[in-house]
């Protein structure tokens, strides 16, 4: 006969906090889907879409026909209403799936009296954002490990259920993931795990030529380290607990330390090609989302291959 064994304290403690991070996820997660559309659609308005020829099915535009180019190209409906002859274009099929990763560990759920959010909110709100930036303007986005790529304008709730319902650890970055080449990819982090992890990551990503966006996002209380007196430090993922007896002589040093890690971080990613960003919390999401929607178009001029207007010649631009 089988015997039941009590779980240790350890498990039960694990088990009410991920119980207690559950039920606080799916209480909020419909208030930051209508923060995340409401910060979409500002972007949304204020944005052109990378639209081009190629060899899509959907109508872009007409043009002049070329003298040399081969007949069969020339839309006679249109060019019947005047002298001039004229080639319809199709729009290219530019989607390519761009990889979304809001860190949801412990330590995201940090948030001092300086904040307008915890880390984990404003990290699911830029996520959820920019999908819906990304998918409107024909990408396809997925989450690591948890949602498989889609083009569907019902992203958000899709991201936002996979989350509810993921069963495993929440961990600071990604692990055993193998991108498509040429993927972009997006990681929003406080980014505190050691500096041995952040480059093992990068480099893990990088391998299939993936390009990426590391985002550091922190509390403006980490940025300023506005403390004094006696002061207990408790590190949320298994580091511990310290005491400052006067945590004023600690700021320098704290700084210090933080430049450094930083730096450390911009190396590697300047070394994989890969951009490199701090957010505070007491800054507008706007102004992320924005950033990370122009470095991702930029890095998409770089990396895609033209498709081929029917008739013309396919052009590689250089990765």
């Amino acid at each position: 006969m089988a015997v039941e064994r009590p779980a240790n304290r350890d498990e039960l403690k694990a088990t009410r906090l991920a119980t207690g991070g559950a039920r606080t996820l799916a209480a909020n997660m419909p208030r930051l889907i209508l923060a995340a559309r409401r910060i979409a659609a500002t972007v949304i308005h204020g944005m052109h879409g990378r639209r081009r020829a190629g060899s899509g099915e959907s109508f872009w535009q007409f043009r002049r026909f070329v003298f040399g180019e081969e007949a069969r190209r020339i839309d006679w409906r249109r060019s019947a209403r005047g002298d001039d002859l004229f080639v319809r274009e199709q729009e290219q099929e530019a989607a390519h799936t761009v990889w979304i990763w809001p860190d949801r560990s412990p330590s995201m759920a940090f948030m001092s009296k300086l904040a307008q959010d915890s880390k984990l909110d404003r990290s699911l709100v830029i996520a959820f954002a920019l999908a819906e930036v990304l998918v409107n303007a024909g990408e396809r986005v997925g989450i690591p490990g948890l949602m498989r790529p889609t083009g569907s304008r019902a992203v958000i709730d899709r991201m936002a259920d996979a989350m509810m319902h993921d069963p495993g650890a929440r961990s600071s970055l990604p692990r055993g993931f193998a991108p498509a080449p040429l993927a972009e990819i997006v990681l929003l982090s406080d980014l505190w795990s050691p500096i041995e992890d952040i480059r093992s990551i990068i480099s893990q990503l990088s391998t299939g030529r993936a390009h990426g966006h590391l985002v550091q996002i922190v509390d403006p209380a980490e940025e300023t380290f506005p403390y004094s007196g006696r002061i207990e430090f408790i590190e949320p993922e298994g580091g511990g607990e310290i005491t400052a007896g006067r945590a004023e002589n600690w700021r320098a040093d704290y700084e210090a330390r933080v430049a450094r890690h930083r730096a450390e971080i911009r190396a590697e990613t300047d070394r994989q090609g890969w951009s490199f960003t701090v957010h505070r919390t007491d800054r507008p999401a706007n102004d992320l989302l924005l950033a990370l929607h122009s470095r991702i178009a930029e890095g998409n001029e770089g990396v895609v291959l033209s498709r081929r207007p029917h008739g013309g010649q396919q052009h590689a631009r250089s990765a």
